[in-house]
């Protein structure tokens, strides 16, 4: 049997009609009208309206429309047929992507879930770690932290026990005696107290004993008895009113040296001259039997060789 748009064609043109007067016959757009004559189905639209067309072009020829639907179901079943397939595959398909994406959402929550899961489960973990390893350091920080026990006291040792002992009071520098010296018979100076020192106290001195004097020495002319000058000697007499360092030579003898401070005297005796050297001209005063003598120097000048005699 031919197809039924070589069937339409030839009746069409039998009848010695155009596309264009069957389009305006039928109503039907001229492009369809070829496309079915072609057996184009592919250019009409679905099925339905297909045959729709079938029974309009029929009817503009004077043709019956059950035979032509039978022929255009003859023609174009095998089409659509395959078109409904076609169709339903598309729908499997479709249905198909819509199941991976779902399947895709669903593992994608799930891993999603597993890593959050993971990572509470390693934070907890380590947060156990940490609480047991401080618990752990407490008992040794605590036992650190404990003081040691404090040893039982001991003696000190006799050195660190004279240590401890407060020391004597010192005495006060108005009870420290002051020695000075008066010039006396062989060359010996005795003791005579003199006012108390106003720059720093002076320690006592102890009297030596008088084995221990003679004519040698730095101070071996001076006698700590008192005796007054014989008739016919010299009496010198020093007295200082700075600290001052003084070398008396007595009738050529050999010297003798005094450190005299501020407010102390010393007297020398002899027979004919002193020979003296002073370490501070300025800050001595001298008498000879009683007889002031004049200045020796400035302050703080050494004068040297100075000869005292009658």
């Amino acid at each position: 049997m031919e197809s039924i748009g070589e069937f339409f064609k030839q009746v069409r043109e039998t009848k010695g009609l155009t596309i264009d007067e069957v389009a305006s016959k039928t109503r039907i757009r001229t492009d369809f009208v070829k496309a079915l004559e072609d057996g184009n189905f592919a250019k009409l639209p679905d099925q339905v309206f297909a045959r729709g067309f079938v029974r309009s072009y029929a009817r503009s020829l004077g043709l019956d429309e059950d035979d032509a639907i039978h022929r255009f179901a003859q023609s174009a079943g095998a089409y659509y047929d395959k078109q409904v397939e076609r169709e339903r595959l598309k729908v499997r398909q479709a249905e198909e992507e819509r199941k991976r994406q779902a399947n895709r959402k669903a593992v994608a929550i799930a891993i999603g879930i597993a890593i959050l899961t993971l990572i509470f489960l390693l934070s907890r973990e380590q947060s156990s770690l940490l609480v047991r390893r401080s618990s752990s350091d407490l008992p040794a920080s605590t036992s650190k932290r404990t003081a040691p026990p404090i040893p039982e006291p001991q003696d000190a040792p006799p050195s660190q026990q004279a240590e401890a002992v407060p020391p004597a009071p010192k005495t006060k520098p108005s009870e420290s005696p002051v020695v000075s010296a008066k010039a006396g018979e062989g060359n010996n100076v005795e003791p005579v107290t003199g006012p108390a020192p106003t720059a720093s106290p002076v320690p006592e001195l102890a009297a030596p004993s008088p084995s221990s004097l003679g004519s040698d020495g730095p101070l071996g002319g001076i006698s700590l008895e008192a005796s007054g000058a014989t008739e016919g000697q010299l009496a010198l007499d020093l007295e200082a009113t700075e600290l001052s360092w003084v070398v008396v030579q007595i009738d050529g003898g050999s010297p003798q040296e005094a450190l005299l401070r501020p407010g102390e005297k010393a007297r020398w005796k002899g027979q004919d001259q002193f020979n003296l050297t002073l370490g501070n001209a300025g800050g001595v005063k001298a008498e000879l039997n009683g007889k002031p003598q004049k200045p020796f120097g400035p302050r703080g000048k050494v004068a040297r060789d100075i000869v005292i005699k009658r």
